[in-house]
């Protein structure tokens, strides 16, 4: 196997279902020629000139002719260019695509994937580092994923485009390159609505998605403390199973995300806990994430994320009370 950075594994993933299957297209800004902003679709228009569409700058046509096509019978495959960009489209996407099942009682359903890069981390520009997963984890018809490394990235990619549902599909830019695993070759698909458990352990739970998994990985290293740590891998629908049997395990649980705290992905699993899990508990649910503020341009973009520092406090914390 070759190892791979979730861009190459995202490029694979794209290359071997398309030539697979006719009816998986691609489209979105600057997706074609230039192989999009961070290079993910790169080359693909080459092998693939008449499913490959650089689009206009207007996100509402984009999701509106992917929901076309994909009620047609197609698979369409939409690029927002940042997740900051999605917002003149929310309409189409909770209106129309989530809804299509519902209003046609499953005589029509909606197989696209919305592809967004996500996350800061890389001092990016205002508007560019977006975590706003909460606003599509509600939304009754959508399911929501985010891999937070190459193989699940190639995994959940092909399981989304096969998936006969719209699948939101974000990508933490920070772990584009930053990251590379063995990856195989050949199709496989990494199941959605599963949860992955990184590491195993008895004293404490740590909950966490996209960027912050190797941020996590990388703090608790070298921890005295037994954690076991999650990678949610999807938002919406929650795994929920996994979850809470850790939660009773350990009877400690810490969720860190890098979306602002309040009404994010992180209340709603510390609610589902509590709900399932409180007398299994030895200290009260906690969550480490962003300030319930815009994310700071790049001189202040340290100060809102989520630090080795505030981990290892967080976890002495819980281990005291």
């Amino acid at each position: 196997m070759a190892k791979l950075t979730m861009v190459q594994a995202l490029n694979q993933a794209f290359d071997q279902v398309m030539a697979k299957d006719k009816d998986v297209v691609l489209l979105g800004e600057d997706i074609g020629i230039d192989g999009g902003v961070f290079r993910v679709t790169d080359g693909l228009i080459k092998k693939y000139p008449d499913r490959v569409f650089d689009t206009p700058l207007a996100e509402v046509g984009i999701i509106g002719a992917s929901i076309g096509m994909a009620v047609y019978g197609m698979k369409p495959v939409a690029e927002i260019q940042f997740m900051g960009f999605v917002y003149p489209a929310m309409n189409q996407i909770i209106s129309h695509a989530a809804r299509f099942r519902n209003r046609t009682r499953s005589a029509l359903t909606v197989p696209m994937v919305i592809r967004m890069p996500c996350q800061g981390g890389i001092r990016a520009l205002e508007h560019h580092s977006e975590s706003t997963e909460s606003l599509f984890a509600q939304i009754p018809g959508l399911k929501v994923v985010m891999p937070a490394t190459p193989y699940d990235a190639k995994g959940l990619m092909i399981a989304a485009i096969n998936d006969p549902d719209p699948v939101i599909f974000l990508e933490p830019k920070k772990v584009y390159r930053s990251i590379k695993e063995e990856v195989p070759e050949e199709i496989y698909e990494v199941p959605i609505g599963k949860a992955n458990i990184i590491q195993e352990g008895i004293d404490l739970t740590i909950i966490t998605w996209g960027t912050y998994v190797k941020e996590v990985m990388d703090a608790i290293r070298d921890s005295k403390v037994s954690i076991e740590l999650i990678d949610l891998r999807t938002i919406s629908p929650l795994d929920n199973e996994t979850i809470i049997n850790s939660a009773k395990k350990t009877g400690r649980v810490l969720i860190i995300h890098e979306a602002p705290k309040t009404c994010s992905v992180g209340a709603e699993i510390s609610a589902r806990i509590t709900e399932k899990a409180f007398l299994n508990l030895q200290a009260p649910v906690m969550r480490l994430a962003g300030y319930d503020i815009i994310m700071p341009l790049a001189q202040g973009e340290n100060l809102y994320l989520v630090s080795k520092e505030r981990i290892d406090e967080k976890i002495k914390q819980m281990m005291e009370f």
